[in-house]
């Protein structure tokens, strides 16, 4: 139902090789059926984030509850914890070449479908519906190594919907995508949103953030939330946003008189930021 608990995070701390800080003392919840930007500069820790939520990576301290059940690594020991939780949480990452690992298109998406015990027929509808979907029909037969940068990550998003998870994890997902298929992709984010799915979306493509998301959760250079509300009040916090590298300030001079303009820093994510 909507507005049902999904994540419970309580002082989530999370470090790489035990040594570099990536999250430190998370506390968030997410309700089923929201919309969520994550936002915040390189190295703030969004990716860290969708990682954890996506039960990839586990905090080091802190923790986090799924529908009420402890995630943690040994969770998944539990077959049926496990089958929930893969069927419910689909993530697509930034770079779609370390998602892309079959043969076929088709094969990438029929990977997924096979674990799920579904009929052939079910399974071949779903292909159809989501090939169609991200328009790349034409493709099913490629191999998906040869493909151009947006059509991996088509291929990548198509791979994800198929399984029809429930909660959908969106890495940059406009990253390296021309005008026309960023517009189709914020269009699919829209009719997904309002089909009820939980969609949360990490991105520092600001142009976006306002029709994808009605919640903005902010995180800090120092790896902590520092703003978590409605995504028009943070996004009209133009010094707020300075302030943690979101947007930056150009000083142009005309006619001999300085003139400052704000401007939108473009995705440039890295890994584990």
């Amino acid at each position: 139902m909507a507005g049902e608990k999904i994540y419970e995070l309580r002082d989530v701390a999370y470090s790489y090789l035990g040594r570099f800080k990536a999250l430190d003392g998370v506390s968030l919840d997410i309700n089923k059926g929201e919309r969520i930007a994550l936002l915040g500069a390189n190295g703030s820790g969004k990716s860290t984030l969708l990682l954890i939520l996506a039960g990839l990576a586990f905090p080091g301290e802190g923790s986090i509850r799924f529908f009420g059940e402890s995630l943690e690594e040994k969770s998944f020991n539990n077959i049926r914890f496990q089958r929930n939780f893969r069927t419910k949480v689909g993530i697509v990452f930034q770079n779609s070449d370390i998602q892309l690992f079959n043969s076929s298109v088709e094969d990438e998406m029929l990977f997924g479908l096979t674990q799920l015990d579904l009929p052939k027929k079910e399974m071949d509808r779903r292909i159809e519906k989501y090939t169609a979907l991200l328009n790349i029909v034409h493709l099913k037969d490629r191999h998906p190594q040869h493909l151009s940068m947006g059509e991996k990550k088509k291929v990548a998003i198509a791979a994800t919907l198929v399984m029809e998870p429930e909660i959908i994890l969106l890495d940059e997902p406009s990253a390296g995508l021309d005008p026309r298929t960023s517009r189709a992709l914020i269009d699919m984010i829209l009719e997904l949103g309002m089909k009820g799915y939980t969609i949360i979306t990490s991105t520092q493509d600001i142009h976006i953030v306002q029709e994808i998301s009605d919640r903005a959760i902010v995180l800090s250079e120092d790896k902590k939330i520092v703003m978590d509300g409605n995504v028009s009040s943070v996004l009209d916090d133009r010094l707020f946003l300075e302030k943690h590298n979101l947007v930056h300030i150009h000083v142009h001079e005309h006619g001999g008189r300085a003139h400052v303009h704000p401007h939108e820093h473009p995705s440039h994510e890295h890994p584990h930021s």
